[in-house]
């Protein structure tokens, strides 16, 4: 068989095993994403069938992905509604970041990831997945209910919070001297600060500027302009994901809106092959050596999770079948899991770094969402 023949059928068979899961999840009420990193491992090294021809393809299709997903995070926000959530949930926000982060910063240490290491599986275990929880709330009718604001604004919190952690988590993976991956955690958090103040006070302006009548046209300048400055970002050794996320931030308004009708198929394809390809790096029969630590993990920082939900909304006086809907909905971790451990990866953190972020993301990821509808859907004391 040709190489171009291998390589077509190994790309067309993985997009329409995407297809395959992503209806598998929907029949079952679930994020597509743990179905996605088993797929990855079927297809990995040590899998059921590997895949060799198309590896270069999937990982360039994956870093694609990562890019798209937080451009279209930062699309979700304007700069002055990160202001005032930075304000309003500053308090929950922290408490969910240490109750969170601090497990699994000192899991890794006891594993002997080191302290850098383990600054990565603490990011692993602390941010909840945006999409599976805003999906969640959507399928279950809940986004009316009293907590639901309380909800989001944790999450918001956390994504602010992502564009502080992820230049960090970037630099350190880029390695370099010291005084490097300060300049770089500099120069990242001195853009976010720009990029925050424009697009509170002309996002909407430019981003009209910017877009034409023509959809095609929007499509291929937002896509083009987006790999451009996360190249640039990756560049200047500053994630390409935060430049991606810092140019959703800048479109606003309408522009935004026709932006995330554009992307969402690129995106939702992207994705994807993201989490397909992170399943291919990991080889199977390294999961059963982590499972102890993937449970205990699971178990303690689902109970931090839930108590910051049960915390944060009993402090504004929602009854007890809101606490409980709250501490449910943000369970589930998903991709920024994932992206972060991806990092580690990079920076060569100990090899478990990777088994374990799976397992970990497989069993959040199936089990929030169960729990949540365990509850009881469209309740509203």
């Amino acid at each position: 068989m040709s190489e171009t023949a291998r390589l077509l059928l190994e790309i067309g068979g993985i997009v329409f095993v995407l297809a395959l899961l992503a209806r598998l999840a929907r029949w079952l009420g679930i994020s597509p994403i743990p179905l996605y990193l088993l797929g990855g491992l079927a297809f990995g090294q040590g899998g059921i069938l590997p895949v060799v021809t198309s590896d270069e393809f999937i990982d360039a299709g994956a870093q694609i992905g990562v890019v798209l997903l937080l451009f279209m995070l930062g699309l979700e926000y304007t700069g002055d509604e990160l202001v005032k959530g930075l304000r309003t949930t500053a308090r929950a926000g922290f408490v969910d970041l240490f109750a969170s982060f601090t497990p699994g910063y000192l899991a890794g240490l006891i594993i002997g990831f080191g302290p850098i290491g383990s600054l990565f599986l603490g990011g692993v275990t602390y941010i909840s997945s945006s999409g599976v929880v805003a999906k969640l709330l959507d399928d279950l009718g809940w986004t009316g209910n009293r907590e639901t604001p309380i909800i989001l604004s944790i999450l918001v919190f956390e994504d602010l919070a992502m564009a502080v952690i992820l230049p960090v988590l970037g630099a350190l993976a880029l390695g370099g001297t010291v005084t490097g991956t300060l300049g770089s955690v500099f120069a990242a958090l001195t853009a976010v600060v720009i990029i925050i103040s424009v697009a509170s006070r002309h996002g909407e302006r430019l981003s009209r500027i910017a877009f034409s009548g023509s959809d095609e046209v929007n499509l291929l300048t937002v896509f083009g302009v987006t790999l451009i400055v996360a190249g640039i970002a990756e560049q200047l050794h500053v994630s390409a994901a935060v430049g991606a996320f810092l140019v959703g931030i800048g479109v606003s308004g309408e522009p935004a809106d026709r932006a995330r009708a554009l992307l969402a198929p690129l995106r939702d394809l992207f994705a994807g092959v993201f989490f397909i390809f992170f399943g291919l790096s990991i080889d199977p029969s390294t999961l059963p050596a982590v499972a102890g630590t993937v449970v205990v993990l699971a178990l303690v920082t689902g109970a931090t999770k839930a108590g910051t939900g049960w915390w944060a909304t009993r402090r504004v006086g929602i009854g007890p079948r809101g606490r409980i809907r709250s501490a449910t909905a943000l369970l589930a971790r998903g991709e920024f899991s994932i992206v972060i451990a991806g990092l580690g990866i990079t920076a060569g953190v100990a090899g478990e770094l990777a088994p374990i972020a799976a397992g970990y993301v497989l069993l959040m990821a199936s089990a929030g969402p169960i729990l949540a509808r365990a509850v009881g859907p469209r309740a509203t004391l």
